[in-house]
Formats: structure tokens, sequence, C-alpha cells
């Protein structure tokens, strides 16, 4: 299922949503460092949309949004990108596009809803990060409840991979933990209330006429 094996023109047209998603994060990026050689970097993040909790500023509501396809670095930028590329197609093609789109919005929200609640401290914050954890618990959530849908060799890959991001989150430094765990429980809830809305649509009754 997370073996890539297509060519780039196949990615695009299988997987659409995926790949403009990583598209804008590799625009966002550039364009963030050409912006950053005659600026600051807290003065770039400003202005491009990341998420903050700053002693005498507010933070507007559509920086819960802007601040998902932000990354701080290179590495950041890969590391998300290629966990995108992977593990996310799969997600789109079972979804479909629009579910699948709002799975990863809506999760990337509550993991930046749930980073300002939980932060003690003042922050900055962008990454896809949460929205990642989103499509992750996506899987887990169909693992557990649609075997049908997910063999026991990819929910053991899956739960693998979950164990070790939340791992490394608590290890390595600068990581936030609580757009992860926010991300992760987002994506859960919504794919659960996408899974009840089908079910609710198919069991309807039909009128004849």
């Amino acid at each position: 299922m997370f073996s890539r094996r297509e060519s780039l023109k196949q990615y695009f047209s299988w997987y659409p949503v995926t790949a403009v998603i990583i598209c804008i994060n590799l625009l966002l990026w550039g364009l963030m460092e050409w912006y950053e050689l005659s600026h600051s970097k807290d003065e770039t993040f400003y202005l491009f949309g990341a998420l903050f909790d700053l002693p005498g500023l507010t933070a507007e509501p559509w920086r819960y949004v802007t601040a998902i396809f932000l990354h701080n670095g290179f590495a950041h930028l890969l590391f998300n990108c290629f966990a995108l590329y992977v593990f996310a197609p799969p997600l789109e093609r079972m979804l479909g596009k629009w579910r699948y789109l709002l799975t990863y919005i809506a999760s990337g929200i509550a993991g930046n809803i749930c980073s300002m609640w939980l932060h003690m401290d003042y922050f900055i914050s962008v990454g896809a990060s949460g929205a990642i954890y989103g499509i992750y618990a996506a899987f887990l959530y169909l693992a557990l409840f649609r075997k049908d849908i997910i063999d026991s060799q990819t929910k053991k890959m899956v739960v693998i991979l979950i164990a070790v991001g939340f791992a490394n989150s608590l290890i390595v430094p600068n990581i936030d933990i609580y757009a992860h765990l926010g991300g992760f429980i987002g994506g859960f809830v919504v794919l659960a209330l996408i899974v009840l809305s089908i079910k609710r649509r198919h069991r309807r009754p039909i009128d004849e006429a």
C-alpha cells in the first residue's frame, strides 16, 4: 500500500490533492527562503502566516490554516513532504479528493488548536506534521474498524509508524508534540464522522414514484 512505484505523471493524475499540497509546500518554502534574504526569520514567518502566541500580538484565525503549509528549513520540509508523498496517496484514493482534503485540513487545524491551548510559553509554530498525523490516525481508524480495507501487514506498519513518530516527537527537541497529538485526534474523529455519514447515506430509504 505504501510502496510508491508510480511515475511522476501518474502520481499527479492519481493523487492530485496530495501532489498539489506538496507543490504548495515547496513553493512557499522557496518564497520564504527568498524573502528571508533581506528580512529576519521572525518577520518572514509572521508575513507568510505562521501560528504564534507572542506578547502583545494576537494570531488571526486564518493562521490555523496557513501555518500547515509552512516549514522551518529544508530538513523540516523534506521530512514532511516525504511522509506525504509515501503515506498519503492510499488515503486519497480511498476517501476521494474532497473527503481526503477535509481530513487533511481539519487535522492540521486541530493540531494547531491543540498547540495553542497546551503551550505554556510563547511560541511560533509552522509545519504539516499535525495534518500528517491526522493521516496516520485515519489509517489507524481503518485498521481497527475496517479490516476489510487494511490488511494485517499494513496495520502493523501503521502502528509502528505511529509509535516511532510519537517517540521521536518526545526525544527530538523543538518538535511541537501538541500539534502532533491534536492532529492525530482530529484525524481519527474526522474519519469516524465521514464513515458514519457514508453509512447513514447508504441506509437512507429510497422513495419510489
